[in-house]
């Protein structure tokens, strides 16, 4: 295995609630959500919740690769939620949650999975690449996010309709019509996007939280196989450090509408044999 990983907070004095870690043929990447502190009904907080899922997923998906990743996950939500479930209110419809990107090597297949907004590049031998993304946030974000996105990132008028609407997606996590994220209920793990791909076709795989992708799939700056050069070349530290440039000059959100100035952004580059 050839691995390079990069994650940058969405700011220096910020705690990081991007997660992402790789094992003897596998690797996970957790983008964390929520408010945290006592907002969310859990005293243990956002990145506690993501890495310590992601961990407990590392560990289910190389220690069982018969397992499916989808019963990797459900199993490793329901360990969590036994972690905190006495001492936290995993009821608040503002608790800790995560997307959830997992990718395994086994008897000539790479196995994935998908759940919540970010992101798996694949890219392929023939030089081509098929990005798989979970868009049901997307499109319920869309249906919302108007009020958000016409007012100046930052702006107190910008907070107040960025708190409307997270609370609107509260209500629509998780259920049908709306979209699905690693939670309290393990259930969550079956609506996740799964997928085989022969590995001999496979040149490698990337996992990107939605901070790192906003270079492609916001920012439009670039196209998946100019990023997937960037990586390929110069790894994926150049990659956050170009939206990075790319926020800066956008602080206020005008030319780029978005939820948060700069979000945690990280990306595990998989080189394959």
């Amino acid at each position: 295995m050839r691995i390079t990983l990069a994650s940058r907070p969405a700011k220096p004095e910020r705690e990081n609630e991007d997660f992402a870690a790789a094992g003897p043929g596998a690797a996970v990447l957790l983008d964390g959500a929520g408010v945290s502190g006592a907002e969310t009904g859990c005293s243990h907080g956002v990145a506690w919740f993501s890495g310590t899922l992601g961990g407990l997923l590392l560990r289910s998906i190389a220690a069982q690769p018969a397992r499916p990743l989808a019963d990797c996950l459900a199993d490793s939500i329901g360990v969590v939620r036994s972690l905190h479930e006495d001492g936290c209110d995993l009821a608040y419809r503002a608790g800790p949650t995560s997307t959830v990107v997992a990718a395994r090597v086994g008897g000539g297949v790479l196995e994935y999975l998908v759940l919540g907004d970010s992101s798996l590049l694949l890219a392929g031998k023939d030089g081509t690449t098929d990005v798989v993304t979970d868009r049901r946030l997307d499109e319920v974000g869309r249906r919302l996010r108007g009020p958000v996105d016409a007012l100046p990132t930052g702006s107190p008028e910008h907070s107040a309709a960025l708190a409307e609407y997270r609370d609107a997606l509260a209500g629509l996590r998780n259920r049908p019509g709306g979209f699905w994220i690693a939670g309290p209920d393990p259930r969550a793990a079956e609506h996740a996007l799964t997928g085989k791909v022969p590995l001999d076709a496979l040149a490698s795989v990337t996992l990107l939280s939605d901070g790192a992708t906003r270079l492609v799939d916001r920012f439009e700056l670039a196209d998946w196989r100019e990023a997937l050069t960037i990586l390929d070349t110069s790894g994926p530290d150049e990659l956050i450090r170009r939206v990075r440039e790319a926020e800066a000059g956008d602080l206020d959100g005008r030319r780029w509408p978005r939820g948060k100035a700069h979000d945690d952004a990280t990306a595990l580059h998989w080189v394959l044999p």
